[in-house]
């Protein structure tokens, strides 16, 4: 059985393009047509990953993909959109999503970027430095017993930043390891992020904290 997808897209067409052409790919692909379908069915049943479209004709899908991030759901994100703006990428980040696409795309660019998510999602080795123990393939953080759970962006800078053993990390650094190749990340957006890992940090007992570097960027600690 290959990787479960879920597709939030209103247009039937598309619909029926993206699973018949995913499902040849090896995906196990479902696709909805409104918000309200996808978040029922996820109560249930979460998938390996969402394809999300943008504009929905019952919400915008980067409230969708919030949603989901507030009820501790971190299966990849990749929206499909039919703008291309900066900021309408830059939302769509600091929404907790993982990847963007614009429409029209090629199927092939498609399942090469899912494949890359999931690759990055599921890998089954657990990482320990600092103090912490990070499991990518739960994408989790423990210490002293506690865990909490993250996005697979929030995973991501925390793994870099645990891997640079408290040597401070550039912004371009963090956002390269964190964010798809290519993606435009503003100042704003990768502190919004770090603001969150601080407060998951600060649930667990004996924690490194995440220091700001002025001028620099940020270190584990």
């Amino acid at each position: 059985m290959g990787p479960r997808l879920l597709l939030l897209e209103d247009d039937p067409q598309l619909q029926d393009v993206l699973v018949r052409s995913l499902g040849a790919e090896g995906f196990e692909a479902r696709a909805v047509g409104t918000a309200h379908e996808l978040l029922e069915r996820v109560a249930s049943d979460v998938p390996d990953a969402f394809v999300i479209d943008v504009w929905l004709p019952d919400a915008d899908g980067r409230d969708v993909c919030q949603a989901l991030r507030a009820q501790g759901i971190g299966a990849p994100v990749l929206f499909l959109t039919a703008r291309d703006a900066l900021t309408d990428r830059l939302s769509g980040f600091s929404a907790g999503g993982d990847d963007y696409l614009v429409k029209p795309f090629d199927i092939e660019e498609l399942v090469a970027r899912l494949q890359a998510l999931l690759r990055r999602a599921g890998a089954d080795s657990r990482i320990q430095a600092g103090g912490l123990e990070l499991d990518p393939s739960e994408r989790t953080v423990r210490a002293q017993g506690a865990t909490a759970s993250l996005t697979p962006t929030e995973f991501r800078l925390l793994a870099t930043l645990a891997a640079g053993r408290g040597k401070p990390l550039t912004r371009l650094e963090l956002a390269r390891a964190a964010w798809p190749h290519g993606a435009i990340v503003h100042d704003n957006t990768l502190d919004v992020y770090m603001a969150r890992l601080r407060r998951k940090l600060r649930s667990l007992p004996e924690a490194p904290e995440i220091a700001t570097v002025h001028g620099t960027g940020y270190r584990l600690q």
